[in-house]
């Protein structure tokens, strides 16, 4: 069961694992997450389904293709872990033991403190500072940048507003290039064509009219005339608009070497700069739209900068100010835990203990190069404030205070977690609590009490105990039996559910061994206050 749990909390995983003559092993768990926020904001980073359960399965094969799911979706083992950390506490001969983590009693003391909106708002400001730096170095770097491009820059943006090139003007300076360039033959053939129509002897206009005064003498003769009549005036006004346009032609073009030559060179100018800029008019307009801005911007950034150097500064004073405050109510929340801590192991059989939780602050410690603003004073900080927790204790009189992570294992670091986890109970984070080997070192009447402190545990969290001792597991709400049996070839191991005859009987067993007496019978009923 331990091994399976570890295995579910992200431990390594071994082939060894695996039945013999199977491909593969499959460990699956079902936790009721339905109010634990913590994991649905885990669940909703990873982009899984959120359900009111959690379903946590790994898959150990032969092949070493291992692998993690979550609500039935692959997952990565840093997903399980995390998730894990969030669910279980797990104390045995393992390394899953969270108060036995220096960096894990700062969130043991705010979750008896009661600190989460408070820790929630130094947070956010926190990851402000973040953001903002992160913001002003990106500014100074761009800063620097465009301080080098800045003559670049100018140089470019003059180059292209020299020349101002408009969209579609291409084709209209190839259009007036290609009159001018045969400007000669343009005045010669209107020339020509003007003179036919209107100016010269016999013209078209001249032969018309003749024609038409002929229709006119015709027209008074014969009625039937007036059609064409009418047909050859309109035909006449035609040739004579036809021969102004000639003429207009004809005035306005000129030989001008000069103009050709000035629009020649505007046309090279224009394809210059769709060489140097982007292959097209439009792209180089836009190109100098872009630098422009940058250029300005360049001209801006002393101020720009300066104006988020000002929110930083006023963002670590906000930090500040909400540090302080969650730091005074660690201090306050610190001295009643070690009241109770100590109350509750002197109640467990460790006598005259002494227990201390130690706040220092990270003012302290090397600059880390994060930090708030105090009283106008930079102290160093981090994502959990200003101050660093470790607890302290000290079992046997005379012994000075010891780092916790220090403690040797046994009997006394079992109690000492079952205090920890007790005084702690009503804030702690983790729902379900598995304690092995909680019976290490223990007996007799220091059974007993362990026993109802696990049951006092229980009231408030999912506790799991694996126990030999019958003061303890007389406590149970609910016990199950390990079985192992022979089935063919192979040794099978079960685990079974007793009912309230079966947990007399094996609560018997665990006071007189295998032969129940009536004495052992009356002891484990007593144990379990059926008597």
């Amino acid at each position: 069961l331990i091994d399976a749990m570890g295995l579910l909390l992200g431990e390594r995983a071994s082939t060894e694992v695996i039945r013999k003559g199977a491909a593969r092993s499959v460990v699956e768990g079902i936790f009721n997450v339905e109010s634990n926020k913590k994991v649905k904001k885990i669940i909703e980073e990873n982009e899984l389904e959120v359900l009111p359960e959690l379903i946590v399965r790994r898959e150990i094969s032969l092949k070493g293709a291992n692998r993690c799911f979550v609500n039935d979706t692959p997952v990565p083992l840093s997903v399980i872990k995390d998730l894990g950390d969030l669910l279980v506490d797990l104390h045995g001969q393992h390394e899953h033991q969270s108060l036995l983590r220096t960096e894990t009693h700062i969130n043991f003391l705010d979750e008896y403190a009661g600190v989460g909106n408070l820790i929630e708002e130094y947070e956010t400001e926190f990851k402000n500072i973040k953001a903002l730096n992160s913001e002003l170095n990106e500014l100074k770097k761009k800063e620097a940048y465009l301080k080098e491009k800045k003559d670049f820059y100018s140089f470019q943006i003059k180059e292209i507003d020299a020349v101002s090139p408009a969209v579609d003007e291409e084709e209209q300076i190839q259009n007036d290039l290609n009159i001018l360039e045969h400007s000669e033959k343009l005045i010669g053939l209107t020339t020509e064509i003007y003179e036919s129509l209107f100016e010269a002897e016999n013209s078209v206009y001249d032969q018309l009219m003749q024609i038409k005064n002929r229709i006119d003498e015709l027209l008074i003769i014969d009625n039937n005339f007036s059609e064409i009549e009418n047909e050859f005036s309109s035909v006449i006004e035609q040739v004579k608009d036809a021969a102004e346009f000639i003429r207009k032609y004809n005035s306005k073009t000129d030989l001008d070497p000069q103009h050709l030559e000035e629009l020649r060179e505007r046309l090279g100018a224009v394809s210059l700069l769709k060489k140097k800029y982007g292959g097209s008019v439009e792209a180089v307009i836009e190109y100098r739209k872009k630098i422009g801005e940058e250029f300005e911007a360049a001209e801006n950034y002393a101020g720009n900068i300066l104006k988020l150097e000002e929110k930083i500064s006023a963002a670590h004073e906000k930090a500040g100010l909400i540090a302080e405050k969650l730091s005074l109510k660690r201090k306050e929340a610190a001295k009643k835990v070690e009241k109770e801590i100590v109350k509750i192991l002197a109640g467990l059989g460790i006598s005259e203990p002494k227990f201390e939780i130690q706040l220092t602050h990270l003012a302290d410690e090397k600059d880390s190069g994060e930090f708030i603003t105090l009283k106008g004073k930079k102290i160093n900080a981090d994502s959990n404030g200003i101050d660093r927790v470790e607890f302290f204790i000290s079992t046997n009189p005379g012994e000075n205070l010891k780092p916790l992570i220090k403690v040797a294992s046994g009997g006394e670091v079992s109690r000492i977690m079952l205090s920890l986890k007790t005084a702690l109970a009503k804030n702690e984070r983790l729902p379900l609590l598995i304690f092995d080997e909680i019976d290490t070192g223990v007996s007799g009447r220091i059974a007993q009490k362990v026993g109802n402190a696990l049951k006092s545990l229980a009231s408030s969290h999912q506790v799991i105990a694996i126990t030999h001792l019958p003061q303890i597991a007389g406590t149970a709400d609910s016990n199950y039996a390990v079985e192992k049996k022979t089935m063919g070839e192979r040794v099978i191991s079960s685990i079974k559910k007793l009912n309230e005859e079966e947990k007399i009987r094996e609560i018997a067993k665990l006071i007189s061994g295998e032969n129940i007496t009536e004495t052992s019978i009356n002891s484990a009923k007593e144990l379990m206050g059926l008597n």
